[in-house]
């Protein structure tokens, strides 16, 4: 066993060390056992190495949440391959940079997405193994389920090392999407020191098994997000390897709140994963359509990548008084560099954090930001290994200060004078209007607290006068373009004026991805066509 982590050492010995008799993954009436599991994972891996993989070749996958993810997830750990995550909202282009970018050597997909991967796939030649998962015929490529059920199940056992790799691709706001390169001791240190947070958790290989044969209470995880984003894959990640059963459901019509909240309670999930605002706000239209639910068994909800107001988490504790929120805050690129946490009588302020010892906020000098003062937020230590293939981007982010390595994403944030800070949004997306800083994340939260608003985007269109004009696209099913000038002033009585849209567009889509991220591209295209109509 290596020295340091590796997720197919941890899974193979978490394995040996509960009853196999537990489950591990539930998925609608379906239910997998950690036998199963194994037994299913362990052929897979086996299946890859005799189709010609070596260790770290990459595993593209183009898979919704579901047994499949989990389970090529844990067999590429265990057969040394990397993992390469797919949006499946891409188009054509998108997901062929994605697979040439990463030299994909295997693509794995659900059969929904068998047209446009039998549309593409001649457009990867590197590709060697394409693998389908589900019902639906096959008329090219491996079935997934005969390789998950071809062999005998037993370990690899084969040496691993802390080095192996996984990556994790991101969209960002601008160009196509670059992989993060995560090593995975750097990965699950960083998910024990997040974890540490809200409870006890070893640190060793030798705590681990002892945590492992202890057995204790099964509390079954839900990422309500999906895999494919950081957040519902490192955290349900961190759980499978804790042998927590993870829950999910079918999401191939987009968020079913009402799906979510149904298997949260007859499963009695204990925690669950959500991506900000854009998971929460529906979570609560459902809990409101349904009290009725029992969920004297949720314990935890966690967010991270996207912003979930005070109010919103305020209106959580109505429906779950027992609850504790953990709002994360991090990137791509760090995981986690601070978090602030809520219970009933003490709810955080929106977007304001305490950052982790490891993480620091710089202002454009370089100096260390003092109170008011906003800057850069830095981080060292556990943080992503660099760009896949892009030196550049990569040396642009992982800066060399006073002799250790630092990245600095892009998160801007204020120091607040008790010493935490407010995050007030990614760089590249500011807006710089008559020589003013405008983070369209501090304009979108006062957005959403104005009756009728479901969502807001802010960006900033080209504009004669002003440089770049501020533009808000309003989400919402009861507000007219005549509310536009009532949303300005009540942005304008929270936040200085110039921070107030100066043209608001209407819509009733909500412009985010399934992952709960801002479609900053889209909005802006709408911007420019909805205010120049």
């Amino acid at each position: 066993m290596a020295d340091g982590w590796n997720f197919g050492d941890i899974l193979d010995l978490t394995a040996a060390a509960l009853p196999q008799d537990r489950p591990a993954l539930i998925h609608e009436d379906r239910t997998i056992s950690w036998r199963e599991f194994d037994r299913r994972t362990n052929n897979l891996a086996r299946a890859l190495l005799a189709r010609g993989l070596k260790s770290g070749d990459r595993v593209a996958f183009y898979h919704r949440n579901g047994v499949e993810y989990a389970e090529l997830l844990a067999a590429a750990f265990k057969a040394r391959l990397t993992h390469v995550n797919v949006n499946y909202r891409y188009r054509d282009e998108e997901l062929i940079h994605i697979l040439t970018d990463s030299h994909a050597a295997v693509v794995s997909f659900d059969a929904e997405f068998a047209p446009m991967i039998d549309r593409l796939r001649s457009r990867a030649p590197g590709v060697k193994v394409w693998l389908q998962a589900g019902e639906a015929e096959i008329s090219f490529g491996e079935n997934y389920e005969a390789l998950a059920n071809e062999g005998d199940g037993s370990p690899l056992g084969i040496k691993r090392a802390p080095d192996d790799t996984l990556l994790l691709y991101t969209g960002g706001t601008t160009g196509m999407p670059k992989g993060v390169i995560w090593t995975h001791d750097t990965l699950r240190r960083a998910q024990l020191t997040a974890l540490s947070a809200i409870g006890p958790a070893p640190m060793t290989y030798e705590a681990h098994r002892e945590h492992i044969a202890a057995g204790g209470d099964i509390l079954p995880f839900m990422p309500a997000c999906p895999w494919m984003h950081g957040t519902g894959l490192s955290t349900a990640l961190a759980q499978m390897c804790f042998a927590q059963p993870i829950v999910t459901v079918d999401s191939t019509s987009g968020l079913d709140a009402p799906a979510l909240w149904r298997a949260i309670s007859s499963h009695r999930v204990a925690q669950v994963a959500i991506v900000g605002d854009a998971f929460a706000k529906p979570m609560l239209a459902a809990l409101e359509a349904d009290r009725d639910l029992d969920l004297t068994g949720l314990r935890v909800m966690i967010s991270s990548g996207a912003m979930w107001s005070r109010e919103v988490k305020e209106r959580f504790f109505e429906f779950i008084p027992h609850l504790l929120i953990a709002d994360m805050f991090g990137a791509s690129e760090t995981l986690s560099f601070g978090a602030s946490f809520s219970t009933r009588d003490a709810v955080a302020d929106t977007a304001r954090i305490m950052l982790t010892a490891n993480a620091k906020i710089l202002r454009e000098d370089g100096a260390p930001a003092g109170p008011g003062e906003t800057g850069l937020i830095a981080i060292k230590g556990m943080i992503g290994a660099g760009y896949y293939g892009d030196a550049e981007k990569t040396k642009r982010t992982y800066r060399e200060i006073d002799g250790e390595t630092w990245c600095i994403p892009g998160d801007w944030a204020r120091v607040n004078e008790d010493g935490s800070a407010t995050l007030l949004g990614r760089g590249s997306n500011c807006i710089n209007t008559a020589g003013e800083k405008v983070f369209p994340e501090e304009v979108e939260e006062v957005l959403k607290l104005a009756e009728g608003v479901i969502d807001a985007l802010v960006v900033g269109v080209p504009d004669e006068k002003w440089g770049n004009a501020v533009v808000a696209i309003v989400t919402s099913d009861s507000l007219t373009p005549g509310a536009e000038n009532e949303l300005r002033d009540f942005v304008a009585a929270r936040l200085a004026r110039y921070k107030a849209p100066k043209r608001i567009v209407f819509t009733q889509t909500v412009m985010r991805g399934p992952n709960g991220k801002a479609d900053y591209k889209a909005a802006r295209a709408l911007a420019i066509s909805g205010a120049a109509a």
